[in-house]
């Protein structure tokens, strides 16, 4: 069973390619569960997501196409959400759909993973940064409102990498995670990125082996040649610690499948 949980739509503003073609590119990948799971609207950041105003036709398009090709492949409906306190919606948090993805992309505001940003790196202490970026996963993996963590290590993709032990960084964010019952991402999308390096990496890999956190898996796709990118790469990955089912979910439902 190949699942693919995390793509875009034209509707971010920053993603390419019409939800049916990507749906069809998908199907010729030989993609068995494919998920939109698009940025959710919010009243910051609003150059780079839907409005709320498109969530009614981003939820009509994929149903769409859900229903169209249910012959050739499972569509799964989810947004990423970005967690900011007090700028989660309820409507999003309400929205009828299979998943929410929760992940951080800013830190006191600071879009970390903008490129038109990254100037801010050389002006604070690298390990605070990265404990600033733990503590925020922490704390929504304590909110219990989302299914999935979304590229649990992204504070990496510039390759600006702490003093510290990484280990110890994340560990306290890894048992709340836990507590919580979510499910951890295995994101090729940092393979694009200058890190190089699939989220997460093999330190935060080994202590979600560890504690039996499940994990599903994404391209992350914001174009069509992103859509299931290096997949056996990644599938190997996974297996490399010990794993043998991903997690998919339907109507918020979490079920394992082997793959």
């Amino acid at each position: 069973m190949v699942a693919d949980l995390h793509n875009h739509t034209p509707l971010c503003n920053h993603a390419v390619g019409s939800i049916e073609d990507f749906t069809i590119n998908a199907i010729e990948k030989k993609i068995d569960i494919f998920g939109f799971c698009d940025h959710a609207p919010m009243r910051f950041d609003e150059k780079y997501r839907m409005s709320f105003e498109q969530m009614a036709q981003y939820e009509t398009e994929v149903l769409h196409v859900k229903e169209k090709y249910k012959s050739k492949i499972e569509i799964l409906l989810g947004y990423e959400v970005d967690y900011i306190q007090n700028f989660i919606d309820e409507r999003v948090l309400k929205a009828d759909v299979d998943y929410l993805i929760g992940s951080v992309h800013f830190l006191n505001f600071w879009g970390f993973d903008n490129p038109e940003f990254i100037g801010n790196y050389q002006n604070q202490d690298i390990d605070k940064i990265w404990e600033d970026y733990f503590e925020a996963i922490k704390e929504m993996a304590k909110s219990n409102l989302f299914d999935i963590v979304g590229h649990i290590d992204l504070i990496k993709l510039f390759k600006y990498l702490p003093k510290k032990e990484i280990k110890i960084i994340a560990k306290d964010a890894i048992k709340a995670i836990k507590k919580s019952n979510m499910v951890v991402e295995i994101n090729s999308a940092g393979l694009r990125k200058p890190i190089n390096e699939i989220y997460p990496s093999p330190d935060i890999m080994e202590l979600l082996a560890e504690l039996d956190i499940p994990i599903t898996f994404s391209s992350d796709a914001h174009k069509i040649e992103d859509i299931s990118y290096k997949k056996d790469e990644t599938i190997k990955y996974a297996k490399s610690f010990g794993y043998k089912k991903c997690a998919i979910f339907r109507g918020k439902k979490r079920e394992m499948v082997k793959f």
